[in-house]
């Protein structure tokens, strides 16, 4: 299992267990964590999953697709660490990976 540890903007932290394969944003539904609300499911048709990736991490994810960036433009308060959690795959190679979730989704 690979641990994730989602960051709430008031700086409050839980940290999960998440299945290979899986997205960070069906591990944060699945384990119920607040601030991301994933109206779509994880089509990539919303930005309602947004996180800021802890910069550590930034370099061994995927780089964002695309219509990611497109959906970003609809997120709140965009960083050049955002990414949409539904957009990130779980994999060993990010064990430990940080996200913090804006104060309110877009």
């Amino acid at each position: 299992m690979t641990k994730i540890t989602f960051v709430a903007h008031d700086g409050s932290s839980r940290v999960v267990d998440a299945q290979n394969g899986m997205s960070v944003m069906e591990a944060a539904i699945k384990n119920g964590v607040p601030g991301i609300e994933a109206e779509c499911g994880g089509a990539c048709a919303c930005a309602t999953c947004h996180v800021y990736v802890d910069e550590a991490f930034a370099a061994k994810i995927e780089p964002a697709s695309s219509m990611e960036n497109d959906m970003l433009d609809f997120a709140s308060d965009v960083k050049p660490t955002s990414r949409l959690s539904c957009q990130i795959k779980v994999s060993d190679a990010i064990d430990g990976l940080v996200v913090h979730t804006p104060e309110r989704q877009g």
